[in-house]
C-alpha cells in the first residue's frame, strides 16, 4: 500500500478515536449528571431506561475503538490492509468503507457464509425449552 493511502488511513482512524473518546467522555458525565433520582417511578424508569441504552451505546463504541487501535497499530507495524485470512491485499475500495476490515471481501463472505450455515445447524428443541423447569 502506498504511503498516501496508509496516510489517509491513519488520520480517518485519528480522528475517529478522537471522535469517540470525547463521546465517552460526555456519556460519562452525562450518566452521573443523571444520578440524581426523581420521586415519580415512572421518571425513574425512563431515567434508567435512557442510561442503559447510553451505557449500550457506549459498549459498543469501547469494542470500536478497540478496533480502530488495532488498524493504527498495524498501520505502525506495516500489516495494515493485509487480510488475516488469506495474506492478500484488501482492496482500497472495501478499506474506505470500512477502515477497521481485517478481512478481505472473499475471506469476510466465506466467514459470514460459514457464520449462516453454523447457525442453521443448531437444533433447537423447543418441546424441551417448555417441558423442564
Amino acid at each position: 500500500m502506498r504511503r498516501r493511502d496508509l496516510d489517509f488511513f491513519k488520520k480517518l482512524l485519528t480522528h475517529r478515536l478522537e471522535e469517540l473518546l470525547m463521546e465517552a467522555e460526555k456519556t460519562k458525565h452525562t450518566v452521573k449528571g443523571a444520578e440524581e433520582l426523581s420521586s415519580d417511578p415512572i421518571d425513574q424508569a425512563s431515567d434508567q431506561l435512557d442510561r442503559d441504552f447510553l451505557l449500550r451505546l457506549r459498549d459498543r463504541e469501547s469494542k470500536l475503538m478497540a478496533k480502530i487501535k488495532g488498524s493504527l497499530e498495524k498501520i505502525e507495524n506495516g500489516t495494515f490492509g493485509v487480510c488475516e485470512e488469506c495474506g492478500e491485499a484488501i482492496s482500497l475500495k472495501r478499506l474506505r468503507a470500512r477502515p477497521m476490515a481485517t478481512l478481505c471481501i472473499d475471506c469476510k463472505h466465506e466467514q459470514e457464509a460459514s457464520e449462516k450455515k453454523n447457525n442453521l445447524e443448531i437444533p433447537i428443541e423447543v418441546s424441551r425449552l417448555w417441558t423442564h423447569g
